[in-house]
């Protein structure tokens, strides 16, 4: 029985497809903001004595991207037909963003954090570590598998994987928190550093439905994942052009 949600059925809209696209849009205005305009002195408007621009407004939307991905491996988790296949498929990518990461991040192919798919891969094999913890309820030694959890958590600061700990901490929160939606969005905004700006994020989650949406095909699937080492290139290409890494 799912805790009490704010939004009834029928006004949920959201497909999983519909936060896919959330997810990346904000990403990709996100990430355009600090590599492109990080230094733009647009001002557009003044709030409350501070000057708001486009570099303002493109972090600030950012800022929901990670909360949502975070929602969607969660329920990746739960629904997938292939664990060991779910967690290869982040491997792999986690693997070929790397060097497109480095690159957008300094201009060449070496940056001490890792991208955010090592990020996601940790918190899945952290969910995986949690389902079993929850499952050996007969078993009085809980050693194990808490051993594994801080092993897992020592890595992603180890690994200086994007938003590290926090993100880590963040993505089992959702998990064990799925049940209470309304206690999940307080908790968790007050969990990333972003705060408030990162619990924007549990708005459209809040009209999530549950249903699949257009991305059905395996092509689509795969363009998802693809979408962020193919930015995180075209990114750095246009920042080099401009002489941003000079």
């Amino acid at each position: 029985m799912e805790g009490y949600r704010l939004i009834p059925e029928k006004y949920r809209f959201l497909s999983n497809s519909g936060l896919k696209t959330i997810a990346v849009a904000a990403m990709l205005l996100d990430h355009i903001a600090s590599t492109l305009l990080y230094d733009d002195m647009t001002v557009l408007f003044c709030f409350f004595g501070r000057m708001i621009g486009y570099y303002e407004i493109f972090r600030l939307i950012g800022r929901v991207a990670f909360p949502i991905y975070a929602f969607l491996l969660v329920e990746g988790f739960e629904h997938t037909c292939s664990r060991k296949r779910y967690a290869l498929r982040l491997m792999l990518f986690a693997l070929i963003s790397e060097i497109p990461w480095n690159l957008e991040h300094t201009g060449s192919v070496f940056y001490a954090g890792q991208n955010v798919f090592f990020t996601l891969l940790l918190g899945y094999f952290g969910l995986c570590v949690t389902e079993k913890l929850n499952q050996d309820k007969g078993s009085m030694n809980k050693t194990p598998w808490l051993a594994q959890l801080f092993f897992l958590l020592f890595l992603s600061v180890i690994l200086r994987a994007d938003f590290g700990a926090s993100g880590f901490g963040f993505i089992l929160l959702l998990y064990i928190l799925r049940k209470h939606p309304v206690f999940r969005a307080v908790t968790g905004t007050c969990f990333l550093p972003s705060q408030w700006r990162s619990g924007m994020a549990f708005i459209p989650i809040a009209f999530y439905n549950g249903r699949r949406g257009f991305i059905k095909s395996r092509s689509l699937q795969w363009l998802f994942y693809a979408v962020y080492p193919l930015h995180l290139l075209i990114l750095y290409f246009i920042c080099a052009a401009m002489g941003g890494y000079a």
